[in-house]
């Protein structure tokens, strides 16, 4: 089996180096660009299985370099961020980002989040999987595509799978460590908050009602959101 492949897209030396080398040690085939231009070609020539994408970078920032790199074909992105704020995570994930780490960060969670990604991506079609309706929502597991009123949405894979797991089970109330055990295969860091930062970017694709927020517990699908 091929390596899997993975651009760093990052313009402080050390950390592009330092992430290079480890991946490497994990058996990824790594090539590294230092701005936003010099990223966009590499990820033309490369064609990666996964991004790494800091997203204060010269030149293009991350944000425009996920949007060009994501027009061909769907690539996960994992965007690396220092700016932890709610606005600046809900664009990337906005722009066709699948997950997040702010700075600094442990390569013990960075390994972990870039396996899990790649997990979801090479995930096969659940063929045994019905397509789910919804009122006027429908998710299809053996295309993995879904569409409100008739209409195809794009959604990234990790923003697909975590619906289709609430959709599964519409009435039960699912708690952040759950969805990331069951959704994401991992619970380190700032998960809470990437199951948060995830939710609001479907709201934003599908309506903000679809989701209902359960206080002190976690996330459920509302019938009446797509009613």
């Amino acid at each position: 089996m091929d390596k899997r492949r993975i651009a760093v897209i990052e313009d402080e030396e050390t950390i592009a180096a330092s992430l290079a080398a480890r991946l490497r040690s994990e058996g990824f085939d790594v090539a590294t660009a230092g701005d936003g231009v010099e990223g966009v070609e590499l990820c033309d020539a490369f064609r990666p299985d996964l991004v790494i994408l800091d997203l204060m970078l010269p030149g293009l920032d991350g944000l425009e370099v996920c949007r060009q790199i994501q027009r061909d074909r769907h690539v996960p992105v994992l965007m690396l961020t220092a700016r932890d704020t709610e606005a600046d995570l809900e664009l990337g994930l906005a722009v066709g980002g699948d997950d997040y780490l702010t700075k600094p960060f442990s390569p013990r969670e960075l390994v972990a989040r870039v396996r899990a990604l790649l997990r979801r991506v090479e995930r096969a079609p659940a063929a045994t999987d019905d397509a789910i309706q919804l009122g006027k929502l429908r998710i299809d597991p053996a295309t993995r595509e879904v569409t409100l009123e008739g209409a195809v949405v794009h959604l990234t894979p990790t923003e697909f799978d975590l619906l289709h797991r609430l959709a599964k089970s519409p009435h039960v109330v699912f708690a952040r460590h759950r969805l990331l055990d069951e959704v994401w295969g991992y619970r380190v860091g700032s998960g809470g908050r990437t199951v948060d930062s995830h939710v609001r970017a479907i709201r934003s694709k599908l309506g903000s009602d679809l989701i209902r927020t359960v206080h002190g517990v976690g996330y459920a699908l509302s019938r009446n959101g797509v009613a």
